[in-house]
């Protein structure tokens, strides 16, 4: 404790009065060191940083390594000039100092919080930054440093070594691996995602165990955060993207088209063989002209040498609706803008069941965007439903309300196919 010949004589009889003047001055001077400090010297070194990428990220007020920083004066100013004030107890002064210090140590750890959220942002501007994402790795060095700080902070304010903290964690590792075990199992499944390109920002992702369905917004440490469509998000554990299954739309986006795979189901009762007149009205779809051409040259040569031998007519070939049909679809689909001709392609028929022969529809579209590959899919089934009639063939559906009524009014208007003959009928 310094003397306090410096004060005014009037003061010396009144010890209390002199302690609080000088706790007054130092709390004074430490509050305009702080204030200068924001207003000016924080000021100026935004502008010098503003045109560095370090510093285009200073206006946020959440995260601003200056303001940050700027703390550490006003409790330096306490750390140093608590010993100038007369009259304290040699404890309140050490405590103090003690405070001070560990203040110092938080507010440290904090702006360094804060550069590594900065780094973040910076490193998220760049074009591939959402295929190695760094924020889980910032975030476990984030948790590296207040631990570090808490374990300095908690050694200045029982005025102790470190070194002695640190001993004691030998004897507790189990317990803190017992503690941050969800934290140590998610940075291992965040470098298993990150070096395995798993997932990504902006990756469409559907988990149905976890009611995700839509795209990945953030990758963190502990949580990947999903929007789904529905403008919900679904927070789902960075560990379970290792230990369970999903499906990464990625691949869909990147090949540059989308998949259909739709059926239409046909009555089987409308399959039959084509008549030559039906043959040569089809022909008027220039589609299947070739089609129908060569077959028929295929059949007459056929037939001819079935005819030759002796065979029976039912031993000749003959073109089928359904088949016709088929071949329509696929030169359909060969010829339309928003067909992706480059992928895949088969018009296919399914084991029949009670519901009709499915006829199944197996192409991508030229569009990966969800809007675009419904509207191109719609539009082809409304033409194929449409044109069916022109092929003798129907559409299977199972009997409903309107059915059965227009069933029982054609058996009201024919009332002698519902009744037995009479003798009368019998004799004519």
């Amino acid at each position: 404790m310094i003397s306090s010949d410096w004060l005014p004589s009037w003061l010396a009889t009144y010890p209390w009065v002199q302690s609080l003047v000088a706790i007054s001055a130092l709390l004074l001077i430490a509050w305009l060191a702080n204030f200068g400090t924001k207003r000016i010297l924080i000021r100026l070194l935004h502008r010098v940083l503003k045109a560095t990428p370090l510093g285009q990220n200073q206006d946020d007020g959440k995260h601003s390594i200056s303001k940050r920083l700027a703390n550490i004066i006003p409790a330096f100013i306490i750390w140093a000039g608590i010993e100038l004030v007369p009259g304290l107890p040699e404890i309140v002064v050490t405590i103090t100092r003690n405070v001070a210090s560990a203040l110092i140590i938080l507010t440290l750890a904090m702006a360094l919080s804060a550069l590594f959220h900065t780094i973040n942002v910076i490193y998220e501007r760049r074009p591939n930054a959402a295929n190695r994402p760094i924020k889980g790795y910032l975030q476990l060095l984030q948790i590296a440093v207040y631990t570090i700080a808490t374990i300095l902070i908690i050694a200045t304010l029982i005025d102790r070594s470190p070194v002695i903290l640190l001993s004691g964690l030998g004897a507790m590792a189990a317990v803190l691996m017992l503690i941050f075990q969800d934290t140590l199992l998610s940075l291992v499944a965040s470098v298993q995602i990150s070096s395995n390109d798993i997932v990504r920002v902006g990756d469409w992702l559907e988990m149905p165990q976890l009611n995700a369905d839509g795209f990945v917004i953030d990758i963190a440490l502990h949580t990947v955060k999903v929007q789904n469509w529905d403008k919900t998000i679904t927070t789902i554990p960075t560990k379970r993207l290792i230990s369970d299954s999903f499906k990464n739309w990625r691949g869909m986006q990147e090949s540059g088209g989308r998949r259909i795979k739709r059926s239409l189901y046909l009555d089987q009762n409308s399959v039959r063989f084509l008549e030559p007149e039906e043959v040569t009205r089809l022909k008027r779809f220039a589609l299947i002209q070739d089609y129908l051409e060569e077959k028929e040259r295929e059949l007459q040569a056929w037939n001819a040498e079935v005819a030759a031998r002796g065979h029976a007519s039912v031993n000749m070939r003959r073109v089928t609706n359904i088949g016709t049909f088929r071949i329509y679809v696929e030169q359909y689909l060969r010829q339309h803008p928003g067909i992706n001709q480059d992928m895949l392609m088969i018009v296919r028929q399914l084991s029949p069941g009670a519901e009709g022969l499915p006829l199944e529809l197996y192409c991508f579209t030229s569009t990966v965007a969800w809007v675009g590959h419904e509207t191109t899919q719609s539009d082809i089934f409304d033409h194929l439903f449409a044109i069916l009639p022109e092929f003798g063939l129907r559409v299977f559906q199972n009997p409903s309300g309107a059915d059965l009524r227009m069933l029982a009014n054609n058996w009201q208007e024919q009332p002698k196919l519902l009744t037995a003959p009479t003798d009368e009928s019998v004799e004519a």
